[in-house]
């Protein structure tokens, strides 16, 4: 009898944990105009910037920049009033070769003596008239002194309450010619001028 009334206990736990588990994911939203407003900042242990870039012809190499700090401001209710701003630290790349994250901080590339961080300032989001869960968000890229337009094409996954804290996430693309940054290295010998960007982030609104 004692087995039987464990059995049936153990099995009102688990359905009451898969209960619980069913109500946390349906508190997600993936409805753009149920978020809340407010401002956001990046959870920096959920949010990268994954680059990539033709090496040589012979493969696509990719890195990530990490410690990535970043302010959403966000409007449901009027999109177009959104911004976004991110400061990105250069010298936190990881590109899976030491030798190449010392060289990457040179002057040859990023040149993290004179200019730690890149910059990035919105300065217009504008949501798809067909899927307002994907916008365009235009904004100013500040890299190695030098700021230059970018267009990034950005897709709201879901938001809603997460262990105590209310969370967004997103996911953007956005292509950039580092030649248009003052970075030239390796554009003889066929290192790629286009780099395209991944960047993944939960945002936290803020009290």
């Amino acid at each position: 009898m004692r087995t039987l009334t464990r059995s049936i206990l153990a099995g009102v736990a688990v359905m009451a944990l898969a209960s619980g588990a069913v109500v946390a994911q349906t508190a997600l939203t993936k409805v753009p105009a149920e978020v809340r407003a407010g401002t956001y900042k990046l959870d920096a242990e959920h949010g990268k910037i994954t680059w990539s870039v033709d090496h040589l012809g012979l493969s696509t190499y990719a890195g990530q920049f990490v410690n990535v700090e970043a302010e959403l401001r966000l409007d449901p209710a009027n999109p177009s009033a959104s911004s976004l701003t991110a400061t990105i630290p250069l010298t936190a790349v990881d590109s899976n070769s030491a030798g190449l994250d010392r060289h990457l901080q040179t002057a040859d590339f990023f040149d993290t003596a004179n200019h730690p961080t890149a910059t990035f300032v919105s300065r217009s989001v504008t949501v798809d008239a067909d899927d307002p869960t994907e916008a365009t968000v235009v904004g100013e890229l500040t890299l190695r002194g030098v700021t230059r337009p970018v267009t990034m094409e950005v897709e709201f996954n879901a938001a809603g309450e997460m262990r105590g804290a209310y969370k967004a996430g997103f996911d953007g693309e956005a292509t950039i010619r580092r030649s248009e940054f003052g970075i030239t290295f390796g554009q003889q010998m066929g290192l790629g001028d286009e780099v395209d960007l991944h960047l993944e982030g939960e945002f936290v609104l803020q009290p």
